[in-house]
């Protein structure tokens, strides 16, 4: 299971990253393996293919209802008492007109080839609002308050940022407003209008910008990631995971899957990954924490510099691991990995709003693209992840599923804390904290007694000193002897000795 030739579920060439109309940039799952140029290319034809059905289907029930409208007209003058038939017929031609009338309100739309039908859309957010009136839900004052903060802070940031332009700052920040003013009027748009008019904003407004600087594109990239951080943050609540979308149905669908899938371990991802180590644990925990934080931005930028950083931080635990440069190989399977560990929340409601948001060019090249759709088709064998794909009989992989059975249990209950088959980061670290605090203890304890036995040993030191001097006091016993005389105080015959010699003064 371990062999790198049994990945077969989880093996990705590079070139099955790339568009599929071999435009040479990075494809998206979203956009159905095309990259953002192709597909909105593709997203004109079919529009317009939408638009000339429409028109045909509008055209043919119109031909229809003055067809029956004929039919019934003159069936009312040869067999006038039939005035119920007539009623029915009147009722079935308001029917046909209304229907009619609906069908060409929606020409514009091209929901039956990119997504599911609109027609649910109404009565989903008139039941969300009723269901909120009802419960009277409002938003949270302080999540209000910072959201507030925020807007203003990057609305301060972006006027001092157009000031270094001058007049192009002006027009810019005029023509920014203006469009934010005219998303407000487009709440009721679905997701994919409401995409293709910020990507045609983001189009018109890179063009005039490569226009006036003379095709400096560094300076006009420069100048649209801050357009893309002003709009997309002030339009934040009204796009992302917009009611006429299904995006909370497949986030709620892609967590569940997630946790379903809990008991994968390493080995069967062939993750070339040692959490024993440490810089490798800490490089999986950063990595996590980067793909959870993904949710707390707003800016689609932003959200692709987490996935960046969770993405450096698998190669840093890959290149730790096997002490060599990581390839894509081994980066797509640990990938994975860090997705199921970690079950980011609204996984797929941030990956659609990058993808609707985004400037295209950040997703079509670069590092950020080529992370971004890794993430993709990590998400994407997480939802077709069957047994083949991680080398197991499909009885063990249903079991697995169901809950029947766990692969850790069956490999070795006593020692699963210490193998490569851990639940998560959280818990190898609570285990190690648990062997460091319990190696502690023991030293602490050998402490505790060494300076006890310390304390001991210089209680009997201290006697036996006193011991000693008593011993030495009692064999050699002090003797106090007399005062001592002058020198000459035994001199008997001190009488004989001259007088001392005396100063003498002479007179000069």
């Amino acid at each position: 299971m371990s062999q790198r030739s049994e990945r077969r579920g989880i093996h990705v060439d590079q070139s099955e990253l790339l568009c599929k109309k071999g435009c040479g940039y990075y494809g998206n799952a979203a956009w159905q393996g095309l990259c953002s140029k192709c597909w909105r290319e593709e997203y004109q034809r079919a529009r317009q293919r939408q638009i000339q059905e429409d028109w045909a289907l509008a055209e043919k029930l119109q031909r229809e209802e003055e067809a029956a409208y004929v039919s019934s007209h003159s069936s009312s003058q040869t067999q006038p008492p039939q005035s119920h038939s007539q009623h029915s017929l009147a009722t079935f031609s308001k029917f046909e007109e209304k229907k009619t009338n609906e069908k060409t309100r929606k020409v514009t739309t091209v929901k039956k080839f990119f997504s599911p039908s609109s027609r649910t859309a109404p009565k989903k957010a008139l039941v969300s609002r009723l269901r909120e009136s009802h419960e009277g839900k409002t938003p949270s004052p302080s999540i209000t308050r910072q959201s507030s903060i925020e807007t203003d802070r990057v609305s301060r940031d972006f006027v001092e940022f157009l000031k270094t332009l001058q007049k192009p700052g002006r027009e810019i920040h005029k023509q920014s407003r203006g469009f934010i003013e005219s998303m407000g009027n487009k709440k009721d748009l679905s997701a994919e209008e409401l995409s293709e008019c910020v990507q045609d904003f983001y189009q018109g407004m890179s063009d005039r910008l490569l226009n006036h600087f003379k095709g400096s594109s560094e300076k006009v990239d420069r100048i649209m990631d801050q357009v893309e951080k002003y709009i997309m943050t002030r339009l934040y609540k009204s796009v992302f995971c917009p009611e006429t979308s299904d995006d909370e149905k497949k986030d709620l669908a892609t967590q569940h899957r997630i946790r379903a899938l809990h008991w994968v371990t390493i080995q069967m991802l062939c993750v070339p990954v040692d959490e024993e180590i440490p810089e490798v644990s800490d490089s999986v925990v950063k990595a996590i924490t980067d793909i959870i934080e993904m949710d707390s931005k707003r800016v689609p930028r932003d959200k692709l510099a987490c996935i960046t950083s969770c993405s450096k931080h698998i190669f840093n635990a890959i290149r730790v691991t096997k002490n060599e440069p990581a390839s894509a190989d081994d980066f797509l399977p640990t990938l994975i990995y860090i997705v199921l560990k970690a079950n980011p929340p609204r996984l797929q409601s941030n990956i659609q709003y990058i993808t609707r948001f985004c400037n295209p060019s950040r997703l079509m090249t670069g590092e950020d693209g080529y992370y971004f759709t890794n993430l993709c088709c990590a998400v994407a064998f997480i939802e077709k992840l069957d047994a083949q794909s991680l080398n197991l009989s499909p009885e063990d992989f249903e079991r697995y599923m169901s809950g029947q059975a766990s692969p850790r249990k069956q490999d070795d209950p006593a020692a699963w804390p210490q193998s490569g088959t851990r639940v998560n980061p959280a818990l190898s670290q609570i285990h190690q904290n648990l062997k460091l605090l319990s190696s502690l203890e023991k030293r602490q304890q050998q402490v505790i007694e060494g300076a006890q036995s310390l304390q001991t040993e210089l209680a009997e030191w201290q006697d036996s000193v006193a011991r000693e001097v008593q011993e030495i006091l009692e064999r050699y016993p002090l003797e106090i002897k007399p005062r001592a005389s002058a020198i000459d105080a035994e001199n008997v015959e001190n009488d004989r000795l001259p007088p001392p010699l005396q100063p003498q003064v002479f007179a000069g």
